[in-house]
């Protein structure tokens, strides 16, 4: 699983429970980035999703990490959630100016759409998507059943956008290719956590068959995108690194006492 170029992060990076465990006690949050980016090739910005940052923010993340350093954002719930996509095009338009000053270091833009947002609302997806540059990579996440046809990946397939999969409760069946890329996100059950400093649960079994199954899609994709939620198993950067070494990625994370005495 060597010739994949692998993009795997977390979700955010910016998180209180992650001093003294990841971060070093007494750094200044301003400095956590650059210290993630040494640990980590990519980071999916959540904040995005809330509001698009100022041009001058992007700039300072994109100054603070490596070259070779990339970032994958959530797309405004203002055009996901807020808007019928018919009056999303503007906004849309606005939040990639400002996520072009990433450069080259931007990755993929996700779309990630409520649990509301049903199958029969697919004209609509595919007459917004074919308004989006087709310089700049896309994922979807399309929470609802419905979506679960081939009708869906084929138009994902005709614009080139990647169908994200995503385990919550549970795994998918399989990883759809639509694109070539694909987009994979680790979330688990929303607030199952107290504290957020160490992984809690054993989650070798899923990992292990997201290896199989990314290994059986490697032929189709030139790039594999993941990211990995505190929720999915307490502490989403030893999770990352726990699934980077299975898949023969390198590693490099801060020594913490309170890893590697569970599993």
């Amino acid at each position: 699983m060597q010739s994949v170029d692998w993009r795997l992060g977390t979700m955010g990076f910016s998180y209180a429970d992650w001093r003294g465990a990841f971060y070093p006690d007494g750094m200044n949050a301003s400095d956590y980035l650059a210290f993630y980016s040494k640990h980590f090739n990519a980071v999916e910005l959540d904040t995005t999703f809330h509001a698009t940052p100022p041009p001058d923010r992007v700039k300072r993340w994109r100054d603070a990490t490596p070259d070779n350093f990339k970032f994958a954002a959530k797309a405004p719930k203002l055009v996901t959630h807020a808007l019928k996509l018919e009056s999303a095009s503007e906004p849309m338009a606005d939040f990639l100016r400002v996520m072009r000053e990433f450069g080259g270091k931007l990755g993929v833009i996700l779309l990630q759409f409520p649990p509301s947002f049903a199958y029969e609302q697919i004209d609509r997806l595919r007459a917004f998507l074919r308004t989006l540059p087709s310089d700049v990579r896309f994922a979807v996440e399309l929470r609802d059943r419905s979506w679960g046809r081939e009708e869906t990946l084929a138009m994902l397939r005709e614009m080139s956008v990647a169908y994200c999969s995503a385990e919550y409760a549970a795994r998918p069946s399989r990883i759809p290719v639509t694109a070539d890329f694909v987009y994979v996100r680790w979330i688990g059950e929303h607030q199952r956590f107290a504290v957020m400093d160490h992984e809690q649960i054993d989650v070798t079994d899923s990992l292990s068959w997201w290896k199989e199954e990314l290994a059986r899609i490697t032929p189709e994709v030139g790039t594999i995108w993941g990211f990995f939620n505190n929720d999915y198993a307490g502490y989403a950067p030893a999770t990352c690194n726990r699934f980077k070494r299975m898949v023969g990625q390198p590693v490099s994370e801060p020594t913490d006492p309170r890893q590697g005495r569970l599993f």
